[in-house]
């Protein structure tokens, strides 16, 4: 690995945070000797909802308040643990699973599971839900925020994402299918939702390393102009496109979606939403009003929740920078404003908790290389982020919204959703 890629894995090492930050450190002495760990650890889980888990303290106490068998056990090392998931368990135990401050006994993603699935205290909910100032998704910030996890290095992703690279929900006709085939599924999925014809001209609005529009222009047809601010990824992608032979139909633009120009027949994105943020949505909006003819139509995918809420603390600091999943109303505020219909809208959640399994017993299998690539705690953080992505896609509040759409008065689209479903092409 070249060194600037280790320098990008690098920052993924996740140091803890500085004191000022949030809650005591580790080793800290800064609540009171008396209070017994015990009681605070039974009434931190019936504040959580009495999920089936098992607490063993530093003292070497165990606590539970489930009647059910636990699922997991989670051993605390440090007293210091207890008191900082007390004050911040949403951010706190993400820190100390990396420090190894905290150890999970059992299936990670099962564990986590239970706990979203557990009715937390509305004081529980409270302290996962703390106030905190997002990252901003300006022309600079944006890059700054894809930069941080998209150019981690391509050998770094190719351990454990399907051959093609693909790095959003995958699409499953069956759920025996394999990863490599569920993705090339989706992407068919998704072509045939926006009624993907030959000539026609597609822009893509981030297109991670590239595998869609090369599947549009390959399987469809299509000229197809791609933006992405990732510069690895970008890289990649315009490879791939001069060793398929695909380089006159496919054009890799580094650059932000902002600066899309021109017109087209059709806006594809398919997992840039997310790094939007909800402030930018008129403005993506009036983007794809300008570009869209009479006759234009899209698709955007993209995770979403079924309520306003902001992402993982933990997951926002460490893996995902200034990253925001929507709620169809907020998705609204794309087209409300510039008169464009809503034709599709589908909810694949539980085809993105199989991908996100997949992706962790794959990551898992290549753990020991990811070690070598970087350190122990950049592998406990990535298996966290994917176990914990698994888990909120099966448990908590995360959707994975298709939205088709078009001009308002574009009229000639298909009848009913049973192209959908032909044999692949």
């Amino acid at each position: 690995m070249t060194p600037s890629k280790q320098g990008a894995l690098s920052r993924h090492n996740v140091p803890a945070p500085h004191a000022d930050e949030a809650g005591p450190r580790a080793g800290e002495r800064v609540t009171p000797t008396w209070l017994p760990d015990a009681w605070l650890a039974r009434g931190f889980l019936r504040a959580m909802g009495s999920p089936a888990i098992r607490i063993v303290l530093a003292n070497e106490q165990t606590v539970s308040t489930a009647d059910a068998p636990p699922v997991a056990t989670v051993r605390l090392t440090d007293r210091s643990t207890l008191f900082r998931l007390l004050y911040h368990p949403e951010l706190e135990f993400g820190e100390a699973y990396v420090d190894g401050r905290i150890e999970v006994d059992g299936d990670l993603a099962k564990f986590l599971e239970t706990v979203y699935q557990a009715p937390a205290h509305p004081l529980a909910e409270r302290l996962l839900r703390r106030a905190r100032r997002p990252r901003p998704n300006s022309l600079s910030g944006s890059r700054d925020n894809i930069h941080h996890h998209y150019d981690l290095g391509n050998d770094f992703y190719r351990l454990w994402l399907d051959e093609r690279m693909l790095y959003t929900c995958a699409y499953f006709p069956t759920p025996d299918a394999s990863l490599e085939d569920a993705q090339v599924a989706k992407m068919e999925h998704v072509c045939r939702k926006a009624d993907l014809r030959p000539g026609d001209r597609v822009v893509e609005a981030g297109c991670g390393w590239g595998a869609l529009a090369l599947h549009m222009a390959r399987h469809h047809g299509a000229q197809v102009r791609a933006f992405n601010i990732s510069h690895e990824q970008v890289v990649y992608a315009r490879e791939q496109a001069q060793r398929e032979g695909l380089q006159a139909q496919v054009e890799f633009i580094e650059d932000d979606y902002r600066n899309i120009s021109g017109e087209y027949d059709v806006f594809m994105s398919v997992g840039m939403l997310e790094h939007v943020g909800k402030e930018h949505y008129r403005e993506l909006g009036g983007i794809i009003d300008r570009c869209l003819p009479a006759h234009g139509r899209g698709l955007i995918h993209t995770i979403g929740r079924s309520r306003p809420a902001r992402l993982n603390a933990w997951i926002e600091k460490h893996i995902f920078p200034g990253a925001y999943p929507p709620t169809l109303r907020e998705m609204m505020d794309i087209f409300e404003p510039y008169n464009l219909s809503v034709l599709d809208v589908e909810n694949l959640r539980l085809h993105y908790a199989k991908t996100a399994a997949h992706w962790l017993a794959r990551f898992q299998q290549s753990e020991d290389r990811v070690r070598q690539m970087c350190d122990e705690r950049f592998v406990r953080a990535w298996r966290l982020y994917l176990a914990g992505t698994t888990a909120a896609f099966t448990a908590s509040s995360l959707q994975l919204f298709q939205v088709a759409f078009a001009r308002a008065h574009h009229n000639d689209m298909p009848w009913t959703r049973a192209h959908l479903y032909q044999e692949s092409r």
